[in-house]
């Protein structure tokens, strides 16, 4: 069976990296450093949109590119045509020859998808030879953040939608091909009912939906003998788009059209409307559907949706009960882009022992944690989340803790106690040890479940827009101390 890379791409993504990564490969390797141990961390520092949580994506992704992780020898023809501004080739032969031999060996825990996550909570950990953990670097954010970002505002505009089915429409707006593939997957895992991406429904199991456009209609001498020919061809998915010329008088041929749609034993699936003010015009087509007998006829709204205009028309008693949602969604259009970051943490040295290490700047959020991090959430008596707690697994156990406090990195006066006989669970679980894969990726559909429950979860002032609660995450005691004396050694203060 074909991997996933080799239905999409048919080659090496190995050269799919900056490449400062490879240059400094090529610098450990000059220093003898190749096989050096080091964790690196991948993680954000703010939940996207504004909003209260995140919801984790890619990890599929993630696992089939470190399966064919290797670098062919085209890649290596072309990496030796490479020069310096002087002219002199790149890289030595020798190294060339190194990673032509190199195989994936390194240990990798992440956060499952659909996971509901926060800021600097790792999403995924790295450790193994320091050449290898380097050159993760770009493929892991280029996978994790946009997937991560994309499952996100899906899961926002389903909320939005209370329940009723979102369809995802975004692919001819999309970034590019890999765009809209890893959209539609995203979208779908956030919550999306259905694409009209047919390749991503062929290469992931999504369900595909989709109409008719306007050329449709104009195809034809009236927009009444352009709904009955659409019909004749699809009489049992017949969703008639009403808005080409007069959006009412489209409502009344597509009632018509319906009429002769019964006659023959079959049904008026849905109208489509993708212009004009939706919440009036939906209401007038409920009204003019239901008084024609066609209750069960659904009403579908697209027009540059996103949730915040699906909420608006949830409050203004629109009669819309499936939604189409395209540019606003598979392009993340008022967030482009995650930002999340891939960050050092430890690094044994020659007595084998781990010196753990961090990013310090002048601002306090973009200073990294250190340590083999693994992160704990705590659940409340009815189940929903209650706290998370980032901690050194090296050095701390909550297991043999009976309270774990819990500080705010970025300010250490906001603090939480919690019992540890409080339930929870460890976020981080092994996907790969030495290389090896030792995680089955649940089937999409498992996915998409397990992030509705995730989302459940979540107390409903963290999931509403405006203004939502912070969730509580922070740092471990004894890790918060540690890094702060780290700081203040690397400022020379201590």
């Amino acid at each position: 069976m074909k991997t996933l890379q080799e239905k999409i791409y048919g080659s090496s993504l190995a050269l799919l990296t900056d490449l400062y990564q490879i240059t400094m490969a090529y610098a450990y390797w000059k220093n003898q450093m190749t096989e050096q141990e080091a964790v690196f961390n991948m993680f954000f520092r703010k939940n996207p949109f504004n909003g209260g949580y995140t919801v984790a994506c890619g990890l599929a992704y993630v696992i089939d590119y470190l399966e064919n992780f290797r670098f062919t020898q085209e890649d290596i023809d072309y990496l030796s045509t490479l020069t310096s501004p002087s002219g002199h080739p790149l890289f030595e032969p020798g190294f060339l020859d190194y990673l032509a031999q190199l195989r994936f060996t390194c240990d990798i825990d992440a956060i499952p998808e659909g996971t509901v996550v926060f800021p600097h909570e790792p999403l995924l950990r790295v450790k193994g030879p320091l050449i290898q953990g380097q050159l993760l670097e770009t493929p892991l954010l280029n996978i994790i953040n946009f997937q991560t970002l994309i499952a996100t505002k899906a899961a926002r505009v389903c909320h939005a939608a209370q329940g009723e089915p979102v369809l995802e429409f975004g692919l001819r707006r999309a970034q590019g091909i890999d765009g809209g593939l890893a959209a539609s997957r995203a979208a779908y895992i956030g919550g999306c009912a259905a694409t009209s991406n047919v390749l991503a429904g062929k290469l992931f199991g999504i369900p595909v939906r989709g109409t008719h456009a306007h050329s449709w209609v104009m195809s034809f001498s009236d927009e009444k003998t352009a709904f009955r020919a659409y019909a004749q061809a699809m009489p049992y998915n017949c969703v008639l788009l009403v808005d080409t010329y007069d959006t009412l008088e489209g409502i009344k041929n597509a009632i018509e059209v319906g009429k002769e749609l019964q006659a023959q034993g079959y049904q008026l699936s849905g109208i489509r409307l993708d212009s004009g003010d939706l919440a009036y015009l939906s209401i007038k087509a409920r009204q003019m559907l239901d008084e024609a007998g066609f209750t069960h006829t659904n009403i579908l709204a697209s027009n540059d949706l996103d949730e915040y205009i699906v909420a608006s028309l949830k409050q203004q008693e629109a009669c819309i009960n499936v939604w189409g949602i395209g540019t606003k969604l598979v392009t993340a259009f008022d967030q482009p882009a995650l930002g999340g970051v891939y960050k050092m943490t430890a690094i044994k040295n020659k007595a084998g022992k781990w010196d753990y290490k961090l990013k310090i700047s002048e601002q306090a959020i973009k200073i990294s944690n250190p340590g083999l991090l693994q992160v704990q959430r705590f659940y409340d008596e009815e189940g929903l989340c209650m706290a998370d707690v980032i901690y050194d697994q090296e050095s701390f156990n909550p297991h043999q803790q009976e309270q774990v406090i819990i500080i705010d990195p970025l300010d250490p006066t906001r603090r939480k106690i919690v019992d540890t006989s409080t339930p929870s669970q460890l976020l981080l679980q092994p996907i790969f040890k030495q290389g090896i894969k030792c995680y089955q990726s649940p089937d999409i559909q498992t996915i998409r479940a397990y992030a509705q429950k995730q989302i459940k979860t979540l107390h409903p002032t963290i999931r509403r827009f405006t203004n939502p609660h912070q969730y509580p995450v922070g740092l471990e005691k004894s890790l918060y101390e540690l890094k702060t004396q780290l700081i203040l050694k690397l400022r020379h203060l201590a």
